[in-house]
């Protein structure tokens, strides 16, 4: 899959996140919803912070919500 969606200005600080989401997505290992303690382990610097993780989480997921991406 290519990461297009990760090129806007809003999500390039977090392309590095989500090229990680996409990654454990695609791998299968667990639900999606269940990823902020993967997330956390992948980036020390979300290990204390969950609401972070949550708001990563959370933007990578609206980004599949974007019309951009369906060709709308």
């Amino acid at each position: 899959m290519t990461h297009e969606k990760y090129n806007n200005a809003e999500n390039r600080p977090m392309a590095g996140y989500f090229a990680y989401l996409e990654r454990l997505r695609e791998s299968g290992v667990t639900n999606m919803y269940g990823a902020v303690p993967y997330l956390q382990r992948a980036f020390p610097e979300l290990a204390c912070d969950l609401s972070r993780a949550h708001e990563i989480l959370t933007a990578w997921m609206r980004s599949y919500d974007d019309p951009d991406e369906k060709g709308e």
